[in-house]
């Protein structure tokens, strides 16, 4: 019995002194982790805090046993369409606030039609790209139109009308036959003629044979 007693004993203390060289390690390791800090912009972090690397707050660390872990973040694009973008000071990645459409230094909500000029009718598409219409206008039937305020497409206030020669000194109106002095007679074609009023304004004219402008016209058409 004195022998087990001795045994026993010997194997408590054994116990014992590997218990206590355990807690001592496990302390030392709690105690390393206690004291591991991390350092930046200024700043002293303990292990398990997380904080921003810079003032952009687009990379955010961790403070490790190990030292600092971090991690970027990656701004996306943008829309295409945006026309407000705000960058608030707390966030790493500007933001989108409207979607639109610029045209000539103005700002259009998408969807909106709107008619910058005169002759052009435009939307504002989802895609935020203006597209617009252009008016295609028909020739007047004169030599001399007008632009009428709020209107595209010029006006006749005198016409249909055209020049007698290719000097366009005389105009006079369409319609019948006009005598431009004594020996010659114009016309102008009839606005219906195809073509006529896409550039050829100029009178089709004859002239009386052996007659000089001074004698009056002895013969009619």
């Amino acid at each position: 019995t004195d022998v087990a007693c001795s045994v026993l004993l010997s194997f408590l203390v054994f116990l014992f002194l590997l218990i206590k060289k355990f807690m001592a390690a496990l302390g030392s390791s709690l105690a390393g982790q206690q004291e591991s800090t991390c350092e930046a912009n200024g700043s002293i972090y303990y292990v398990g805090e997380w904080y921003f690397l810079d003032s952009d707050h687009c990379t955010q660390c961790e403070c490790t046993a190990e030292g600092a872990v971090c991690a970027r973040t990656e701004c996306t694009s943008l829309p295409a369409a945006c026309i407000h973008v705000s960058h608030y000071p707390t966030d790493c990645c500007p933001r989108c606030e409207k979607i639109g459409c610029e045209y000539r230094g103005v700002v259009y909500e998408l969807g909106r039609d709107f008619q910058p000029s005169e002759c052009e009718q435009c939307t504002c598409d989802s895609d935020g790209i203006t597209r617009c219409l252009v008016a295609d206008c028909a020739p007047p039937p004169c030599v001399n139109p007008v632009y009428q305020p709020g209107k595209c497409c010029p006006e006749c206030k005198e016409g249909p009308n055209c020049y007698t020669n290719a000097s366009r000194s005389q105009v006079i109106p369409a319609g019948e036959p006009v005598w431009v002095d004594s020996c010659t007679k114009c016309r102008c074609h009839d606005g219906q003629d195809a073509g006529y009023w896409e550039g050829n304004r100029v009178a089709t004219c004859s002239r009386l044979k052996n007659c000089t402008p001074q004698q009056a016209p002895t013969a009619a058409y």
